[in-house]
């Protein structure tokens, strides 16, 4: 995730940006960040339902106990609220995944109030998946 800024970096570009409009292409830039994910983890498994577009996310453990987030979508503001959502995440072990707290952040950048009903109803699919893949593995 070396091209996507950490979470207090997040936070500052995002309240820089003037207007939804402008914050609406920053997340679909940093969605365009993401690493490509390979065809062979686009599977059934990695697959998330729930969301209208097509997403699939993938768990990249480390040797230190961390886990690194990869996925993909077909939507472009999907990915980039995806992108948010791994920035969030990354580098926590499964059990501080359980445990960490993503409202506060999704307040700070005032983003739910902003997303239509299907796509709150995609972030929450998205975020219930990787809570239960850090369950399944701490």
């Amino acid at each position: 995730m070396a091209n996507l800024p950490d979470r207090e970096r997040l936070v500052r570009n995002f309240n820089r940006c003037a207007n939804w409009e402008e914050k609406y292409l920053y997340m679909i830039e940093l969605g365009g960040r993401l690493p490509e994910l390979s065809d062979s983890l686009r599977q059934p498994e990695n697959a998330i339902s729930g969301c209208q577009s097509q997403v699939w996310i993938v768990m990249e453990p480390h040797e230190d106990g961390t886990l690194s987030l990869l996925g993909d979508s077909d939507a472009a503001i999907v990915k980039g609220l995806m992108a948010i959502v791994f920035i969030l995440y990354d580098r926590l072990t499964p059990q501080e995944i359980t445990t960490f707290e993503l409202r506060p952040w999704f307040e700070e950048l005032a983003l739910t109030q902003h997303l239509t009903p299907t796509r709150s109803q995609g972030l929450e699919a998205m975020i219930r998946a990787i809570l239960n893949k850090a369950q399944a593995l701490s």
